[in-house]
């Protein structure tokens, strides 16, 4: 039989008071508006003065938190969910943008602004269809794509300017706009048409569109992203994109952007 680090490698060695921490958390977990210790205890099987020992220790380090005599769940072990929670819905959206990539042969990208910064949240990841390689960070040149114009279209004045002063406009390709006048001219033919139409502006050979969805108060947006030669479907794979963010995908980009 192998052993590997002293541990038997069908039997590895088991830390008893990692799985009894464990198994009160899921008992507390199970009781919204708290439990007290003796409940815990006899729910859980365990010995009260140990019962009594793991919830101090669980208290004192966030994961619980004792109010009028009962135990909760505390904000570690609150954070802990969210973030599972977070993964399992990067992961729905992850898989619609896989599917919406397959019907429409293109790479497809959910991004959103957040705290000040262009975050491209998921991406479809098809071999047939790669998405564009990120040779210089999306966040400092969101001027030079899709994706990143449509969200600037969508901020108000003041956050667009601050932006802008961090990341001023720069020549990314003999494509890219100049100039922030030209930037903001852009902009402004964005927010009248709701679309965003990019052509080798980041990347040579890449044609791009990126639409604004609506998430809140959130600004977010769904791009694709189809080789230069393909730029006649450009048009009718936005529309057809477009039908699917109303159908289903703003449902779940909501839910990944609060």
């Amino acid at each position: 039989m192998s052993v590997v680090n002293g541990e038997s490698a069908s039997h590895p060695t088991l830390i008893g008071s990692v799985q009894r921490a464990l198994r009160l958390l899921e008992a507390v977990g199970a009781h919204p508006g708290g439990a007290p210790a003796k409940q815990l205890a006899r729910e859980t099987g365990l010995p009260l003065p140990t019962t009594y020992h793991l919830l101090r220790t669980l208290t004192h380090e966030g994961y619980l938190h004792r109010e009028q005599g009962v135990f909760v769940l505390g904000t570690a072990a609150e954070a802990i969910g969210r973030a599972g929670a977070g993964r399992r819905q990067r992961a729905q959206i992850s898989e619609a943008l896989a599917v919406a990539g397959r019907e429409l042969s293109a790479a497809v990208y959910f991004a959103v602004y957040r705290e000040g910064e262009v975050e491209v949240v998921a991406v479809t990841d098809d071999p047939e269809r790669p998405p564009v390689e990120e040779w210089v960070d999306f966040r400092t040149t969101a001027h030079a794509h899709a994706m990143g114009q449509c969200l600037l279209a969508q901020l108000d004045e003041a956050s667009r300017k601050e932006h802008l002063a961090r990341y001023p406009v720069q020549s990314i390709t003999p494509f890219s706009v100049r100039t922030e006048d030209d930037l903001l001219h852009r902009l402004d033919t964005v927010r009248r048409g709701q679309v965003a139409y990019e052509r080798q502006e980041y990347a040579l050979g890449t044609v791009c569109a990126a639409i604004p969805i609506q998430v809140g108060a959130a600004a977010a947006a769904l791009a694709i992203s189809l080789p230069a030669d393909e730029l006649h479907r450009l048009r009718s794979v936005t529309d057809r994109l477009r039908k699917m963010a109303e159908a289903t995908l703003t449902t779940l980009a909501f839910s990944i952007s609060i």
